[in-house]
């Protein structure tokens, strides 16, 4: 890690969309992906694919999950694509160098009491926003 892309760093705060996946790379690299979708201020939600890898991956694998309030920071990258009726679209990407667990003791999807032992804020999961998989290009 040596900077170079300081830049490029965002921080987002919302809900998992579904159960996070892990798979490993051809060169036997762990890696972790979910949907964050962050609600924006006036209507709807915009949706980030969050990709941790090695340890951190593992602890979001361990212990997050569906409707979890989470704050990412990262770099985003935006990858263009077509949906099957021919639109145009985006989608953002974020390469997740820190997670942090906002959804408080209890919350919605706790997997594992041994949550309890990770740092936690925040309040409950105010206006979340339910998603349809369809909508996504993921």
């Amino acid at each position: 890690e040596g900077g170079g892309n300081e830049m490029n760093r965002l921080t987002i705060i919302g809900n998992l969309t579904r159960e996070p996946e892990t798979r490993t790379t051809q060169s036997g690299k762990n890696v972790c992906t979910f949907i964050v979708a962050v609600n924006r201020r006036n209507d709807g939600a915009d949706y980030f694919r969050v990709s941790a890898w090695g340890q951190l991956g593992e602890i979001c694998q361990k212990y997050l999950g569906k409707g979890r309030k989470v704050a990412v920071v990262g770099s985003v990258s935006v990858n263009s694509y077509t949906t099957q009726a021919g639109e145009a679209r985006a989608s953002l990407e974020v390469m997740a160098q820190d997670v942090e667990f906002l959804t408080p003791k209890g919350g919605a999807a706790e997997h594992d009491r041994s949550a309890a032992d990770k740092p936690q804020a925040a309040g409950p999961m105010e206006d979340y926003t339910e998603v349809v998989d369809e909508d996504l290009p993921f």
